[in-house]
């Protein structure tokens, strides 16, 4: 094998990178960000989570019923929003349900918010029921490659309550294991360390997919060595933690 190296500041960038209390968000200069629903809504994405979730409002005519809430942020514009909620909401409301700026999920351009369509819209807590387009939604969801990413009984585990309105785009396979599993973002990380890259892989196989994923950890240094597999394609995300996750398809690509 040919032995090949990955940037350790590719640790901040990906799919896949954790964003929370503990982890700031990292600086992402070359996303690329693209309207949602209708433009007029002036939410915007990542490429990558725009195109999925279009797909899946497709999939279930969902944008006649659902409305795109908030999704990419500036941090200046998380800082008014933290800000505002402060004086409006108080602290103890405004820790549960809005990320501190700098920590928030909304500045990587893979969150959004989802509300129903109605005449009066929650921007803070938008109303997501079970039933319905948006039951729908949330029960496809994962195999478009979004997950919900604050469950309730998890809040000890994200630091922020439940949030049935809050999605986050991970990729495929990762939002079908992470729901299937029961697992937050933070506990799938987690748990991926355990399966280090050229060891023993979390193996899935499951609508119509076959998919290895190993964890790699950044070396110290400015770059990290690796011999990639030499057949069959594979992804890299970092985790914005302390390495990069590797996903390797034998089938479903």
């Amino acid at each position: 094998m040919k032995k090949r190296t990955i940037p350790n500041g590719a640790v901040h960038s990906g799919s896949l990178i954790l964003v929370g209390a503990s982890h700031r968000c990292p600086e992402l200069p070359g996303r690329e960000l693209t309207p949602v629903g209708d433009p007029a809504d002036r939410v915007l994405l990542d490429r990558r989570a725009a195109l999925l979730l279009d797909r899946l409002m497709e999939a279930i005519q969902g944008w006649h019923g659902i409305l795109p809430v908030s999704g990419w942020r500036s941090r200046g514009e998380q800082r008014e929003i933290w800000e505002e909620s402060m004086a409006q909401n108080g602290a103890e409301f405004t820790r549960k349900y809005v990320a501190a700026p700098g920590h928030s999920e909304h500045q990587t351009g893979l969150a959004i918010d989802l509300g129903e369509r109605r005449e009066e819209v929650d921007f803070l807590c938008p109303l997501f029921p079970d039933s319905g387009l948006c039951g729908r939604f949330r029960r496809l969801a994962a195999r478009y490659g979004f997950i919900l990413r604050y469950p309730a009984g998890k809040e000890a585990v994200t630091g922020i309550a439940h949030e049935p309105w809050h999605f986050r785009y991970v990729g495929a396979p990762h939002a079908l294991i992470i729901e299937e599993s029961g697992w937050t973002l933070e506990e799938y990380i987690a748990h991926l360390r355990r399966r280090p890259w050229g060891s023993d892989p979390l193996r899935y196989r499951g609508h119509g997919l076959d998919v290895s994923v190993s964890y790699l950890a950044a070396s110290d240094g400015g770059v990290t060595a690796w011999e990639p597999p030499e057949d069959g394609p594979y992804s890299i995300s970092g985790n914005n933690v302390d390495g990069f996750i590797i996903t390797r398809w034998a089938r479903g690509w």
